[in-house]
């Protein structure tokens, strides 16, 4: 029939997680208390004069058409922090700014891959890499990490995997969802692999600036000795609490700019001309309310560490980066409960399921991400909310392991 759907789409899987957050939402709309550790942005507001440039920019007339692949002024604010930051000459030539960073790596899905091509992507991963890429038709390769390495991918595991058919590697550092973020020396000696091979690096260093411990940034368009297939992603929302403005930007090669040009010529155009201008505000202006909104996460990051390990049959590493916690959750397996079909939790989806129904915990499954057994929990939320929130959890799971 003519009004079928492309089957595309066939290979395209549903969240894992729509189902505890549509309960969470009845249940919050039932009057009940629900601790939001599933959330993937700032509490924080927009700092004030980031704001304040948005306002004046409309005052202004910031409200027409820009240059598809940016203004002028923020591709020059972005090359020079790249310059700033990872100690990399950068032309603005090589900016493309999208509507947020999503939009951007989906630009990049567009221009890079197709039927045939292979990607690589290490798990734990974030939700929308494989889905990207199974759209555009060539196969993601997921490729598996351990705890024991700090969910960071092996040099010699990726140099197995790579053959003629890989198209890019995708990294994420420092990665949602485990939070790791991998040392100069590792992202060197994966660099060092991938300068062996004619294949991208893509690299999504959105949470760049949230790292903590004194740990030390460092990107890959800075160590590898293959420039010219390196390319970064990054944006505004994660570090200046900018979420809902909608501007990421990538760093290519000249000529692969042009092409993302021409990509999103045809799709959205430019970003939001009042979003841009907010965007070179906050990149060139103070830096003091990111390292405040740092502070807080890290501050957060060791309460809900300390919390979640208090939970009995709970374990959680430290994370070096972003703002969650990607906790072991398989010693709950088996526990009684009510939520579970068989009566006993079977998997961290009817996990999640308990955290919410007996705690008011909305926690996303690391099934979703790739990693059964494990589960993303959000400090991009209040100490009241951790502390009240966890408590909750490890109250229910001692009631359970009493009627075990």
């Amino acid at each position: 029939m003519s009004t079928r759907l492309a089957k595309r789409l066939d290979v395209v899987q549903p969240s894992a997680t729509l189902a505890v957050s549509a309960r969470a939402a009845a249940l919050k709309a039932q009057g009940r208390t629900i601790y939001p550790f599933g959330v993937g942005e700032p509490d924080f507001d927009t700092p004030v004069h980031i704001r304040d440039a948005a306002k004046a920019a409309l005052d202004k007339g910031a409200t027409r058409y820009t240059a598809v692949s940016g203004t002028p002024e923020l591709k020059k604010a972005v090359a020079e922090h790249s310059a700033r930051t990872r100690g990399v000459p950068c032309e603005p030539s090589q900016v493309v700014v999208g509507v947020g960073a999503k939009h951007v790596l989906f630009n990049l899905a567009l221009a890079l891959y197709e039927p045939g091509d292979e990607v690589i992507i290490p798990a734990p991963y974030w939700v929308s890499y494989p889905e990207q890429v199974r759209l555009c038709g060539a196969e993601a390769v997921i490729l598996e990490t351990s705890e024991a390495d700090g969910f960071r991918v092996r040099p010699d595991a990726l140099e197995k995997a790579l053959n003629a058919k890989t198209k890019a590697v995708i990294l994420c550092t420092p990665s949602n969802p485990t939070g790791s973020a991998y040392p100069e020396s590792e992202l060197r000696a994966i660099c060092e692999v991938m300068a062996k091979h004619d294949a991208w690096l893509i690299v999504d260093e959105i949470y760049s600036s949230l790292v903590y411990d004194g740990f030390r940034s460092v990107s890959a368009l800075t160590l590898s000795s293959a420039k010219e297939r390196v390319i970064v992603v990054d944006g505004v929302s994660k570090t200046y609490a900018m979420t809902g403005w909608r501007i990421g930007w990538s760093i290519t090669p000249p000529h692969v700019a042009k092409v993302l040009d021409m990509v999103q010529s045809q799709s959205t155009t430019n970003a939001a001309a009042v979003a841009q201008a907010a965007a070179v505000a906050a990149i060139t202006g103070t830096q003091e309310p990111v390292e405040q909104m740092r502070a807080r996460f890290e501050a957060r990051r060791d309460l809900i560490v300390k919390r979640l390990n208090e939970i009995p049959g709970v374990k959680c590493r430290t994370p070096e980066g972003a703002f969650y916690a990607f906790a072991d959750l398989r010693g709950l397996l088996g526990l009684p409960s009510q939520h579970a079909q068989s009566g006993k939790l079977a998997d961290d989806l009817e996990i999640a399921k308990f955290l919410l129904e007996e705690a008011g915990c909305a926690a996303v499954p690391g099934s979703a991400f790739g990693a059964p057994g494990y589960m993303r929990f959000s400090y991009a939320t209040s100490e009241e909310n951790i502390e009240k929130g966890l408590a909750a959890a490890k109250a229910a799971v001692e009631a359970a392991r009493a009627k075990a």
